[in-house]
């Protein structure tokens, strides 16, 4: 078990957390929630022991092993992979490497037999003659077969790098498992993977993810950062998101009975009990949620964005029509005599190589020449664009936020401009800074507010997630789901492809699936 007494943490002069004691205990997951800047992965660091806590103490019950996933990507280059996944468990891999020091040694003496033997002793006890056939099989699980076993971390990709070191961290079943952004760059069947590793995990797992199908699958619990406090709930992601509106729901209508509100309260928790009956913990969950009380229930300080997007004219049948695309950037072909139409009212996520899709989407929107073939959009089609590099739109630091967005309204009264900017919650002082200065949320928040303002009846969205909490990922996949325009998009969000695509196309240089379809039936399909 691992636990916090009193723990406090500030940066630049901004508390983060005070006084937070709170339990982590075997057996359940606890997705670590909070808005961007809230403190979910210095709180980590701080149960890791990679940074201290300025107040307070964290403890581990004692002879209990931590382990984490580590965030540098280049730190085992000359090493083995192999041998990367085994150092996740310190105390054996030192213990390997001490015994195959004495046994090579050539002047062998009875005294090194001795201290071998004993080495060997504790290698056992340790699960030690197991170590090589389980990393391998993590590495399997996370679609790295034994032909990388020997290959030194140099010689991998970026995405088979972070699943050697997310092998690493679970190598051993450590006691304490910590995982931020374990997802990242994951293939479809590596997270499906990990999401059954640690739903069958007995030990305890604290997670930060963005993922909301990935915190809906594997939570037990949300510890929630709010109110400078953190604070632990029963139930996965949507749970807590419900419980919470539904708990300021009844708490804002004073003039509602106590009793009124036990009986939808009670209604609620036998929904959600019903639908979490597939799990393994159901009867544990079941009984602790009949205890929940209103004033159990958590109340956040959160606010979501709103986002919301109008098409100014309706579209004709005619939208997009892609002929032949090819193209090849530094000698690699990314795009091969790519064809397909679009048609009104699609929204089509695009699935494949990350550089590919966006090499695409640049040709569509005329930013980049095609080497061959041609596209055409429809004479009543008006379009606007979230490029995966928005950078380009705010480099200057000219423009203040109000005066940015004023290049893209038809409306140009400060009134209107600062009351469109508080429904993305820039308010205040807020809409004066400078665009240079923006996190990168604020330049996303920045850019749905351009693009709401356009009136396009044609959207092109490359990764229109990256850098949002998960208010405002949120507040976005409900966005789309209610707009009645056409959409093409790209994400690695799972339930923002679920609830919003209602086609999907594959590209692998050329288009090689193409189907009306929701993800998860093209995920049975695919994985079956």
């Amino acid at each position: 078990m691992i636990s916090t007494s009193n723990l406090g943490m500030s940066f630049g002069g901004q508390k983060l957390f005070e006084d937070v004691n709170i339990k982590f205990t075997p057996g359940n997951c606890y997705g670590l929630i909070g808005a961007n800047g809230a403190g979910k992965s210095t709180f980590l660091k701080i149960l890791s022991g990679e940074i201290e806590a300025q107040t307070g103490d964290v403890i581990i019950t004692p002879g209990q092993r931590l382990s984490t996933l580590k965030q540098d990507h280049y730190a085992h280059e000359e090493d083995q992979v192999l041998m990367t996944v085994l150092m996740g468990n310190k105390i054996l891999y030192n213990l390997m490497i001490e015994k195959d020091a004495i046994y090579a040694k050539p002047d062998f003496s009875d005294a090194d037999g001795i201290k071998v033997s004993e080495l060997e002793e504790k290698f056992t006890e340790l699960g030690g003659w197991e170590a090589e056939p389980e990393a391998a099989n993590i590495l399997a699980g996370l679609g790295l077969g034994t032909e990388y076993l020997e290959k030194k971390m140099k010689e991998l990709n970026g995405g088979e790098k972070v699943k050697v070191l997310l092998a690493q961290a679970i190598f051993g079943t450590p006691d304490i498992l910590l995982l931020d952004e374990p997802t990242n760059d994951l293939d479809i069947a590596s997270i499906q993977w990990l999401e059954n590793f640690i739903m069958n995990y007995k030990n305890t797992v604290i997670v930060v993810s963005h993922d909301r199908h990935f915190l809906n699958k594997v939570c037990t619990h949300i510890a929630d950062i709010d109110f400078r406090k953190i604070n632990t709930f029963v139930g996965n992601y949507d749970f807590w998101r419900k419980s919470s509106e539904l708990a300021m729901h009844l708490r804002g209508n004073e003039n509602k009975k106590m009793e009124e509100k036990a009986k939808e309260l009670k209604a609620f928790i036998a929904r959600f009990s019903a639908n979490a009956s597939k799990s393994s913990q159901a009867t544990s969950r079941q009984k602790q949620l009949d205890k929940l009380q209103l004033h159990d229930l958590p109340v956040s300080t959160r606010k979501y964005p709103y986002v919301h997007f109008v098409q100014s004219r309706e579209a004709g049948k005619e939208v997009l029509k892609v002929d032949g695309l090819c193209k090849t950037i530094d000698g690699v072909k990314l795009l091969d005599n790519l064809s397909f139409s679009v048609n009104k009212e699609d929204k089509i996520v695009i699935l494949g190589n990350d550089v590919a899709k966006t090499t695409l989407f640049q040709i569509l929107m005329g930013e980049m020449e095609p080497d061959a073939g041609s596209y055409t959009w429809g004479v009543t089609i008006t379009k606007d664009y979230f490029p995966a590099d928005n950078s380009k739109y705010f480099k200057s630091g000219e423009y203040d936020i109000v005066n940015w967005l004023r290049q893209y309204s038809e409306d140009q009264h400060d009134t209107f401009l600062r009351g469109f900017l508080g429904k993305m919650l820039f308010s205040g002082e807020d809409v004066f800074k400078k665009t240079n200065v923006l996190s990168g949320g604020e330049k996303v928040r920045c850019m749905f507010a351009k693009m709401m303002l356009s009136g396009a009846n044609a959207l092109v969205l490359d990764g229109p997630t990256s850098h949002l909490d998960l208010e405002s990922i949120t507040a976005v996949n409900d966005g789309l789901i209610d707009y009645k325009g056409t959409l093409i998009f790209t994400s690695h969000d799972h339930e923002f492809i679920q609830t919003i695509a209602n086609r999907i196309i594959e590209i692998d240089k050329k288009l090689v699936y193409d189907k009306y379809i929701t993800y998860d039936e093209y995920l049975e399909a695919k994985l079956s």
